[in-house]
């Protein structure tokens, strides 16, 4: 199989698309009071801390910024309780309020899923809204974002990925054709 890669957000775009999503979370939740954003592990957790430095920046008011890491909530890996279930380091208080999930890909929406189950499990939100960088659509559940940095329509041969200078060195949002070969 051979690949050929094609750049959909490069570092403006990226930081364009938080800055939108920053002043959308705004508006819908009139301001971020009793608001929390929460990050996906691993590249969630940047969107969320880069969205809440917008805001702060934009309304001059510091928002919490939380991670969960879900993975033994996965229903596509073999069932292994891990003691980092919760959140890294410190126990998040979600009890009455507005959840803003953070993940950088919206696929077929099970990442999400076991999110929302990790989520429920620390308590009862007032509500809880989704943040992706990037919707390639092939949805498996009904889930539907909120707020969206880019829809991209992907075949199921393409693949996104996001790249953050956090992990990756640089800012970027990459399609790759994979050209099916003799298999």
């Amino acid at each position: 199989m051979s690949e050929h890669m094609h750049v959909l957000l490069d570092e403006m775009a990226v930081r364009r698309a938080l800055t939108r999503i920053a002043h959308e979370i705004l508006e819908k939740n009139k301001g971020v009071g009793n608001c929390m954003l929460i990050g996906i592990r691993t590249r969630g957790i940047y969107l969320a801390q880069r969205v809440a430095e917008r805001i702060q920046e934009i309304e001059g008011v510091p928002v919490p910024v939380g991670e969960i890491d879900i993975t033994s909530y996965r229903d596509d890996r073999v069932k292994v309780r891990s003691v980092d279930t919760v959140p890294g380091g410190d126990n998040l208080n979600i009890q009455s309020k507005k959840v803003i999930l953070f993940d950088d890909v919206l696929f077929t929406g099970r990442t999400v899923r076991a999110a929302l189950d990790a989520l429920i499990d620390l308590g009862r939100p007032e509500m809880i809204q989704l943040a992706v960088l990037v919707d390639r659509g092939h949805r498996e559940l009904p889930i539907r974002p909120d707020y969206v940095g880019k829809n991209v329509p992907t075949s199921k041969l393409e693949k996104i990925e996001v790249h953050l200078t956090e992990v990756d060195e640089h800012d970027r949002v990459v399609i790759i054709q994979q050209q099916r070969g003799n298999e």
